[in-house]
């Protein structure tokens, strides 16, 4: 049972220094012993904060009992997610790979340099610029200790995937600042749980809920990155070298306490700031006058309650789905391979040591068909290519997915297949192996949160893709045309009339729903009066 410290502490400084487990913490002038840490003091005869306190101060910890109560001083920035379903969220290269090294953690190919430092590299833009990562013993310090040998890939190990969902809800934060590399925000433990779907979970107290909360919090903030990326037209090259991609620059806690003047945690707030890498991919001014990019998606809310659920029994497809987030953003026709997929979920390293083993194979083939088939339950339906990913080698729950519901058309089915030469219940192929790593998917069919960030893709590949003189003038973006219509005053009702559309039309219109056909722009164009 772990031990609470009572208001009789006179805050000699004797327990602090004997805690074996490092649990007694000082916050604001007071002690307080963070039972998620504290064992007893397992081992010994007596917990040692007993045996050194001369007031006799620490007392077993009972659980708090009642509502907890805040202060006012955990209010937060702005709330994400107003709509319930997703918000805009920094999507560049350094966001992506940062995620998945959270995500994939010591599956990735981690290497050593001449320092001792172990790093993480990846090259982009076709080798000509790379990202490196590092792992630091810090959150915020501007003199970052990187982290060597064993400390490293102890560190790494102890990163968890659930963390990968607090640097995305840190990316979606900073979408909501006009200079996130200068501006902070607040964000408190309350909103991540909504986030998370932690506040659903009656089988977790709220003081396990707190410390998962602040340590998942806190790992996105122990890695720093180096950037090396060229010249892109008028852009200049980015070069940053060993800098934070997110400072946690302070952990308030808030305290309740019960009538033996115990300490009881029932509350964190957490702020943040970008770092400098905002400055080059998050900066909506630079991306204006084309000295810097804005480079941002859609992030589904339903994605965050998903990993969080599906982590444990399904880390895989946990991975395919993070990596998914931004792969996707790339635009719908993105052949992946197979092997691509596999390493994505399970590492090089993991795949390479069951080629030579066929029982591996064979137990890795199930494990990644079972991960597909919970993409697919959460609306990610793989479109297998039906060149290299033929019916016969596809899982056996895709080739079930068009059995009818109806009991006399499914018996009918039933019927037509078993009268074939090759049942769908059939063994796998002789050789199936060698063929999936050949064989691709086509692309994902995501869910409908996911569809507003492909929509936006898709326009941008269409705006790249005309080369005539009246390009600037064709495409309207749902920005340009909501403001042009404000700046006239006109409701959405006076533009439905103008055009001759409905209300509802220019509802979506601007929603970005959908995207207006040419002779509709050229409609709006003539209500707007931008001819």
């Amino acid at each position: 049972m772990p031990y609470a410290i009572t208001k009789r502490c006179i805050q000699c400084d004797k327990c602090l220094p004997q805690c074996p487990k490092g649990a007694i913490h000082v916050i604001d002038g007071d002690y307080w012993i963070n039972p998620s840490l504290c064992n007893d003091c397992e081992g010994y005869m007596t917990p040692q904060c007993v045996l050194y306190c001369p007031v006799n101060s620490p007392v077993p910890y009972q659980a708090k009992k009642g509502r907890c109560k805040v202060d006012v001083n955990s209010v937060a920035t702005q709330k994400l997610f107003s709509d319930g379903k997703g918000h805009p969220f920094a999507s560049a290269i350094v966001i992506w790979e940062l995620c998945n090294v959270l995500a994939q953690r010591q599956s990735l190919p981690w290497q050593v340099d001449v320092d001792g430092e172990l790093y993480y590299q990846r090259q982009i833009n076709g080798g000509k610029g790379a990202i490196a990562f590092r792992v630091t013993d810090s959150v915020n310090s501007e003199s970052e200790s990187v982290l060597k040998g064993a400390e490293a890939l102890s560190a790494i190990e102890a990163f968890d995937i659930r963390s990968a969902c607090l640097h995305l809800i840190y990316a979606a934060h900073a979408t909501n600042l006009d200079r996130p590399w200068e501006e902070e925000f607040i964000i408190n433990d309350r909103q991540i749980e909504d986030y998370l779907g932690l506040d659903k979970r009656k089988d977790l107290n709220k003081t396990t809920k707190l410390a998962l909360i602040k340590e998942l919090a806190q790992q996105p903030c122990k890695l720093i990155a180096s950037i090396d990326l060229p010249t892109k037209g008028k852009i200049p090259g980015v070069y940053l070298e060993k800098s934070r991609l997110w400072h946690l620059l302070d952990i308030q806690h808030h305290f309740q306490e019960d009538d033996l003047g115990c300490k009881h945690l029932v509350g964190l707030t957490f702020t943040i700031k970008a770092g400098q890498w905002a400055e080059y991919f998050l900066n909506r001014q630079g991306c204006k006058e084309r000295t810097a990019f804005y480079q941002y998606g859609t992030l589904p809310k339903a994605l965050l309650n998903v990993v969080m659920s599906i982590w444990q029994q399904h880390e895989g497809a946990a991975r395919m789905m993070l990596w998914l987030l931004f792969k996707t953003k790339i635009g719908r026709e993105q052949r992946i391979t197979i092997p691509t997929l596999m390493r994505v979920a399970y590492g090089e390293r993991k795949l390479s040591q069951v080629s030579g083993h066929p029982e591996n194979r064979q137990r890795l083939l199930r494990i990644f068909e079972s991960d597909l088939e919970v993409l697919n339950y959460h609306g990610l339906k793989p479109i297998f290519d039906p060149v290299t990913y033929p019916l016969e080698i596809q899982p056996l729950w895709a080739k079930l997915v068009d059995i009818p519901e109806d009991a006399d058309a499914a018996l009918d089915f039933w019927i037509d297949d078993g009268s074939n030469g090759t049942r769908l219940t059939d063994a796998a192929p002789r050789g199936k192996w060698n063929r999936l790593m050949n064989a691709r998917i086509l692309y994902f069919e995501v869910p409908s949160e996911w569809k507003k960030q492909l929509a936006k893709s898709k326009k941008k590949q269409r705006t790249s893709s005309r080369k005539t003189k009246f390009k600037p003038q064709i495409n309207l973006s749902v920005e340009y045309i909501l403001e042009a219509r404000k700046r006239l005053g006109l409701s959405q009702r006076d533009l439905a009339r103008l055009t001759g559309k409905s209300q509802s039309w220019i509802r979506d219109i601007e929603n970005g729903r959908f995207e207006a056909k040419l002779e509709d722009q050229m409609l709006l164009r003539k209500a707007l009066g931008m001819n």
